[in-house]
This record gives structure tokens, C-alpha cells and sequence, in this order.
């Protein structure tokens, strides 16, 4: 069995209580504060503390698990004094579900802090100086997610006779009856923190209500069926909700309202988990393409179409890539089904993207929006090859986003544009939209 590592007690011992004001977000959701620390060990100047769910502008008390060479990360302990954007949050897990990070945060707050982050991150990642527009608002704060995937982990001794009529005990240590038969099994997400334990949320603010009202009946049916030994090392489940209809089943077709349009896939795929800021998401994808007067579109990570319907109106032809091929019949089915005949849609070979496609380059635009980690090498060398005459790109991580864009400034594209949405009130996480435009 490997040793365990030796805790690095520099600058601080192993849960030593410090207290620190708090200046600023990181793009983590992680309040950071820096101290002065002088011991009999060492004495250095503005050293970083991080501390999940401290506010800017507070003063708080925090406990130190971590030192690394430059900062230390520490649990929130408690706020000496609040900053006047704390609110009270929704959720009775907060702070031990790992699932939110800004309830405690007035939702105004949460936009400025986003767009600061991007704006931030645009400067120390890409190199440039730019604008970032105000964040664009969700139309619902709390109850907009469309999908959830809440997980379990099968207990080992899940078929041995003392675990069986076990009650399940919550984090408020209340007992939650079972039927006889059942085991203890936690049903939620991971805890903040904690890349094994597992909170048990019998409610997701953030879900829709059909989700949460779904939520009950999915979870009562668990821990039978893992004391039957059903599962060997536990699952994740899946509740989606279109248009109030909840799927629990990955191979189940739903079927999503994007204003007028209607796309269809399968409950298991990707597709963005709020519909309520959609329509205005997808139409500034559609305005910022349209405004660089190509006259063809090509959705280069198309899924089941979602873009590439979207903005087909405003060009004579588009075209969506997609590795999925079974994301692909559902693009094709879904432009048939909104009488969209000038988008075509093609399985891509990776290594191939663009081939076959014969749009003029000078007269395309390209929306991608690659998966969090970004976009790779290989798919940058074709579109560069490709050279169309303008790029939208969407992330859902703009840290990655950011990367990319000093391979675009080499490849002379010249941003136009950086546009923020909240796709995911409560949370660290958002959408952006950046437009770029080659150079002549």
C-alpha cells in the first residue's frame, strides 16, 4: 500500500483556524483573501488563502486542509462580517452539495462576478483587453434546469442480510423510513469538496418543478432494487424534462421548443439543460453569424441541430458536422420536420472535418461549441486550413475558451465580440459567446 503524503505544514499547520477579508471571485466560485503570515516556520507577505462560499468584501474564519507552493486552500468556518450581497440561500444543502456555489450571493451579484471573470480571464489567458458585455440574465433564477443526473454508490455489502432494513439517515440526521428490504443509499451528488462521498438530495432547487416532482418516485424505487444486488458498484440516473414531460430512460426521444422550432433526441444526449434563456442564447448565435455577411453556415459540433435550424433562415445554405451519427439522423429528421431544406446535415470523421464540404471559405461562417475541455489541436489545424471568413464560438467553459483564442489571434482572426449567458443561475458556470472575424 502506498505511503500516505506527508501534510506540508508551510505556512500553515493541518487545520489551523485563520481569519482573513475576503477581495475577490475566482472564476471557481471561490472566495480569495490574502494574509501575512509570521511563525517560527516561515514569514511571508499576501499570501493567498482560498475559501469556498466566502464572499468579497467579508471577513471571515477559515480552516486550512491544503498548502501548495503559492496558496492555501481552507474550508469556510464561519463570516465575521457579512458583505452586504449575502442572502439567505434556497437550499437547505448549500454549502454540502457541491451542485451550487452562489446561492448565497444576490443574483445581480452573480452576473457582475461573471462578467468580471470573463473579462479577467480574456486578459490573463488570451492577452487582450476587451469589453465584455453584461451577462445576460436567466428568466429564472432557481427551477430552470431541464436535466439532472443525480448518482449512488452501491453500498459493497449491499447483498449481506445486516444491512437490509437498515432506515436511510439524511444530513439532518433525521430518519427516512424504507420499506423492509432496503439499504442505506445515499441518492444525489457529490459533496462539496469530495470527489467520492455523495449527498443524499431527496430536492434540486435548480431542477424544474416536473423534475422534483419526478425526483421522489425515482429514488423511492433504489434501494430495493440495490438490496436485491441489481447494482454492483452503484449508477447515475437521468431525469429530463421537455416541456413538462420527464424522461428517466437514456434511450427515450424528447422533444425540446426552441421558440417555434422543435428538435428531437434522445433523452441521453447533450442538448443545453436551460430552455428558458434559450431562445435568446440561440438567437445571438444566429444575429452574430448573420452580421458577418457570409452567406453560408457550417455548425461544426451540430449535435441535433440546435444552431444550425436556428440560424438557417438567415443564410442561402448551412451545413452541420457532427462525429454522432445518430445525432445526425436526429438533425436531419428535425430539418425535414421544420421544413428547414437549405441545412444539410453530415457525420464528420475527426480527422476530417471539412471534407466534401464545398462552401467558399471567404463567404462561411462557423459556429462551434466544443465540449468543456475545449477545442483540440487536430480540429483547429482544419478549420484554420478551411479558413472561413468568421467564427462564433460558444463554450460552456471560457478558462478553455480563452486558451483557444491566442491560437485564433495567430491564425488572424480579430475579435469582435464577447457575450456572457447565465445558463446556470446558483453556480460558477455560464455560457459565452465570442465572435471572431479574419483579418484581410
Amino acid at each position: 500500500m502506498p505511503k500516505k503524503k506527508k501534510f506540508n505544514d508551510l505556512p500553515f499547520a493541518y487545520h489551523e483556524e485563520i481569519e482573513l477579508e475576503i477581495s475577490t471571485l475566482t472564476n471557481l466560485g471561490l472566495g480569495l483573501g490574502r494574509v501575512s503570515v509570521e511563525n517560527q516556520k516561515t514569514k511571508v507577505e499576501n499570501w493567498v488563502v482560498m475559501v469556498p462560499f466566502a464572499l468579497p468584501g467579508e471577513r471571515v474564519r477559515a480552516r486550512v486542509f491544503r498548502n501548495h507552493k503559492n496558496f492555501s486552500e481552507a474550508d469556510f468556518v464561519a463570516v465575521l462580517r457579512a458583505s452586504p450581497p449575502r442572502v439567505a440561500p434556497r437550499c437547505p444543502l448549500f454549502g454540502r452539495c457541491g451542485g451550487c456555489q452562489y446561492q448565497h450571493l444576490a443574483y445581480a451579484e452573480q452576473l457582475e462576478w461573471k462578467r468580471r471573470q470573463v473579462a479577467e480571464l480574456l486578459e490573463h489567458l488570451a492577452g487582450v483587453v476587451f469589453e465584455v458585455a453584461p451577462v445576460v440574465a436567466s428568466p429564472r433564477e432557481f427551477g430552470y434546469r431541464s436535466k439532472i443526473t443525480p448518482h449512488f454508490a452501491a453500498p459493497s455489502a449491499a447483498k449481506s442480510s445486516p444491512l437490509k432494513d437498515q432506515p436511510i439517515v439524511n444530513l439532518e440526521s433525521e430518519t427516512v423510513k424504507r420499506e423492509p428490504g432496503t439499504v442505506n443509499v445515499p441518492i444525489g451528488f457529490l459533496r462539496q469538496g469530495s470527489r467520492f462521498e455523495i449527498v443524499d438530495v431527496p430536492r434540486c432547487e435548480i431542477a424544474t418543478e416536473a423534475i422534483n416532482e419526478k425526483l421522489g418516485a425515482v429514488r423511492a424505487g433504489v434501494p430495493a432494487r440495490v438490496a436485491a444486488g441489481e447494482f454492483a458498484r452503484g449508477a447515475t440516473l437521468l431525469l429530463r424534462d421537455a416541456g413538462g414531460v420527464v424522461a428517466t430512460e437514456y434511450d427515450t426521444v424528447v422533444t425540446e421548443a426552441v421558440g417555434e422550432l422543435k428538435l428531437k433526441f434522445l433523452a441521453r444526449d447533450f442538448f443545453q439543460n436551460n430552455p428558458f434563456i434559450l431562445p435568446a442564447f440561440a438567437g445571438h448565435v444566429r444575429a452574430q453569424a448573420a452580421a458577418s455577411g457570409a452567406r453560408f453556415l457550417v455548425d461544426a459540433y451540430c449535435g441535433s441541430g440546435l444552431f444550425a435550424l436556428s440560424s438557417a433562415s438567415a443564410f442561402e445554405r448551412v451545413a452541420g458536422i457532427e462525429i454522432s451519427e445518430t445525432s445526425v439522423v436526429f438533425a436531419r429528421e428535425n430539418a425535414a420536420a421544420n421544413g428547414m431544406a437549405n441545412a444539410v446535415f453530415q457525420a464528420g470523421d475527426a480527422a476530417a472535418i471539412f471534407a466534401g464540404l464545398d462552401f467558399p471559405p471567404g463567404d462561411t461562417v462557423v459556429v462551434i461549441d466544443p465540449p468543456r475541455r475545449g477545442c483540440d489541436e487536430g480540429f483547429l489545424r482544419q478549420l484554420f486550413a478551411f479558413g472561413p471568413r468568421a467564427v462564433v464560438y460558444v463554450s460552456c467553459d471560457p478558462a478553455t475558451q480563452m486558451r483557444d483564442l491566442v491560437h485564433f489571434f495567430a491564425a488572424n482572426y480579430e475579435l469582435r465580440a464577447v457575450q456572457p449567458f447565465d445558463l446556470f443561475p446558483q453556480t460558477r458556470h455560464l455560457e459565452c459567446v465570442i465572435t471572431l472575424q479574419r483579418s484581410v
